[in-house]
């Protein structure tokens, strides 16, 4: 009986011909994530008994796996082994979370030294010699890193570590099958923690508890009868990366920090016979006397994590290189450690309080209350939507719309796919360092990886023409005089980034006359903003005798491909003309102004003093700021898919109520002030 590919719509891109493999083991049946991840790597998954040409599927080494094992033997099938792959998920699959990919192997195993697994043939003996792929390896080494990111990842980054100078020792869960193909039960544990101290006289020891020990799943093989007063149990949630910075020495079974240990800079004491041992990177006490070459960090990265796995793209239900896969489990990582003790949230619009549950509220409901103490004191996080902070939200997170945000307008009440969160300030008031500011300074300086993801970026906005809103719209330019070309975006005078980030030009016909009085041969097109065209918003004005032209309903975006330069005040077109190679002239102080990318001349803070590459601009603005949400599959999500979305138009429709809302709206939007309100 087959299993698995109906469960999903898409079918499976592998061969012509599925391998078909039988399994005796309850997870392939309950499973769904495993299922597919399988079927979608060339397998087709069956009850009964196998035939020549077929295969049995086992678990790792879990307490079924003889069910399996003896009818491949007796039907003298081959095996093959499966398991989690190396970054999993945010909790144990204990806790029910599906993985992000997996490990399947038709070799061996590749925690048990006993045999040669697909793993150490590949460590053995394939070249990792290419120079690409040894740059993704110490690319993605740095990203993950960078994001915190483990094989269970539900940890606070601020969880603050042991004073540094401590010796670091690593328990693992009993039963554990790593520990058992070692050869280790607790005796050999308790020689490490020996050993740790003769070794390292007078140092303080900390022992790291597993998360599945400190959520109670299964027993580790270190307790409190083994403190003493140099020696302290370590249970609480870490980031291992955290953990290595501030130790001098770790010691290790057979844990996968173990193998995380040396792309921190350690070289670990190991006293099982993990896949790692053996390669010149860490000190066996127990060798493998058949592992006898020496590899770098980057080649035993890239086999272990970039060749042997199998990776799941849960956004886009396919299978995905490593890079991929990082993206995904840091976004679900970064929502959960901001989400996960809940939220108030203080002026909220009644309309966008359902998609903020969406986005904000996966791990614990939103509390909607506008009274700062009551708020401040409900015991969850608070935020408050920028643009409705008063006095008395100075502690409050200020929330906005991202700069993909969706395809259609906020104020026809389109809920949006991206969001920032900023604990400093907000990406439009120059009068304070934002979040963002501080993200740009960061990337002033881009590793080779972050270089070539912005690179991919900015590529993909020029040939797909995406935008804020994406509304469309198609302009004539025929007929227009000869000259340079200035497109003046036009936008909503009572907007938070004018009130804001203008000083002396803070009104649309200020703008354009500035424009003029500058350029009085160039040819001026003015775009009158989108919410001011739909009558919703304020900022209608007569440009007569000042544009040349006023294009409505038309998307910018398009007409950046036909213009010479951008006269600004503080618009979002300004960021997005800089990204299509326009030189952009800034009347006000947005965001991307003062970095050494733009014409200045309004009074831009001298804080920024840090001359930031297009890409660094980029990676701030639109990978590091935003949150994004897939509407999809209901989950946090990188900037790609978002744009991949949008650009695509995969999105769900809105509701009934959405739509009806919107129409009402429009019928009053003489009287936008009430229907903005609450």
């Amino acid at each position: 009986m087959a299993l698995g590919p109906e469960i999903y719509d898409t079918p499976a891109a592998g061969p012509e011909k599925d391998r078909r493999l039988f399994v005796y083991n309850g997870g392939f049946l309950t499973q769904r994530r495993m299922r597919r991840i399988l079927q979608l790597a060339g397998h087709s998954l069956h009850l009964g008994l196998p035939r020549a040409g077929d295969a049995v599927a086992v678990w790792g080494n879990s307490p079924t796996a003889h069910r399996g094992l003896s009818v491949a033997q007796k039907r003298g099938v081959p095996v093959v082994r499966v398991e989690d792959a190396m970054l999993r998920s945010l909790f144990p699959g204990r806790a029910g979370e599906p993985p992000l990919g997996l490990l399947i192997d038709h070799k061996g195993l590749h925690f048990d030294p006993r045999q040669p697994s697909d793993l150490e043939t590949l460590l053995a003996t394939h070249p990792l010699d290419d120079t690409a792929l040894l740059d993704r390896a110490r690319g993605c080494t740095a990203r993950i890193q960078e994001a915190h990111l483990t094989k269970y990842t539900a940890f606070s980054v601020d969880t603050p570590p042991p004073d540094p100078g401590y010796v670091l020792v690593i328990d693992q869960t009993r039963g554990d099958a790593s520990v058992t193909a070692s050869g280790a039960d607790r005796s050999r544990f308790l020689e490490m923690l020996v050993f740790a101290q003769q070794e390292n006289p007078g140092a303080r020891i900390v022992i790291k508890t597993h998360p599945e020990t400190a959520k109670g799943y299964r027993p580790g093989h270190f307790g409190p009868q083994d403190e003493n007063a140099r020696i302290t149990l370590l249970p609480d949630p870490i980031s291992p990366w955290v953990l290595f910075e501030g130790a001098v020495r770790v010691y290790t079974v057979s844990s996968q920090m173990g193998f995380e240990a040396i792309f921190a800079g350690h070289k670990p004491r190991v006293f099982g016979q993990p896949f790692y041992a053996g390669w010149g990177l860490t000190e066996d006490e127990f060798p493998v006397q058949r592992r006898q070459r020496t590899l770098t960090r980057a080649q035993i990265f890239a086999a272990a994590m970039i060749l042997y796995p199998t990776w799941y793209d849960p956004h886009r239900d396919r299978l995905c290189d490593l890079e991929t896969t990082i993206e995904a489990l840091a976004a679900t990582a970064r929502a959960w450690r901001e989400d996960h003790r809940g939220w108030a949230a203080s002026g909220m619009s009644l309309w966008k309080r359902g998609p903020l549950q969406q986005f904000f509220g996966s791990w614990s409901p939103m509390v909607f209350e506008d009274d700062p103490a009551r708020a401040r004191n409900n015991g969850k996080a608070w935020m408050v939507w920028a643009t409705k902070a008063k006095i008395g939200h100075g502690d409050a997170v200020r929330v906005e719309d991202g700069f993909l945000r969706s395809r259609g307008l906020g104020a026809d009440l389109i809920p949006p796919l991206s969001l920032v969160c900023d604990d400093l300030g907000i990406y439009y008031d120059p009068h304070q360092q934002s979040r963002l500011e501080k993200w740009i300074e960061t990337r002033s300086r881009l590793r080779p990886d972050q270089s070539r993801r912005a690179e991919r970026l900015i590529q993909t906005l020029r040939t797909t023409g995406l935008s804020k809103y994406n509304l469309g719209g198609t302009v004539t330019l025929d007929g227009l005089p000869e000259g340079p070309r200035i497109l003046v975006p036009g936008q909503v005078e009572d907007d938070a980034s004018i009130k804001a980030g203008t000083d002396r030009i803070s009104t649309n016909l200020a703008l354009l006359q500035a424009t003029r009085d500058a350029n009085p041969d160039a040819v001026i097109l003015y775009k009158p903003h989108p919410d001011v065209e739909a009558g919703l918003r304020l900022g209608m004005v007569d440009a007569t005798g000042l544009a040349d032209r006023v294009l409505t309903q038309a998307d910018p975006i398009s007409l950046l491909a036909d213009v010479d330069e951008v006269w600004t005040m503080t618009s979002l077109l300004g960021f997005e003309a800089l990204v299509r190679g326009v030189h952009v002239v800034t009347l006000g102080a947005p965001f991307y102004a003062g970095w050494g990318l733009t014409d200045d001349r309004g009074d831009v803070p001298p804080r920024r003093r840090v001359d930031v590459s297009l890409e660094g601009l980029v990676h701030a603005t639109l990978i590091d700021y935003p949150r994004y949400f897939d509407p999809r599959s209901g989950l946090a999500c990188p900037v790609e898919v978002v744009m991949q979305r949008l650009a695509e138009a995969d999105l769900p429709h809105p509701g009934l109520g959405n739509r009806l809302l919107a129409k009402l709206q429009g019928a009053f939007a003489g009287k936008a002030h009430l229907w903005r309100k609450g």
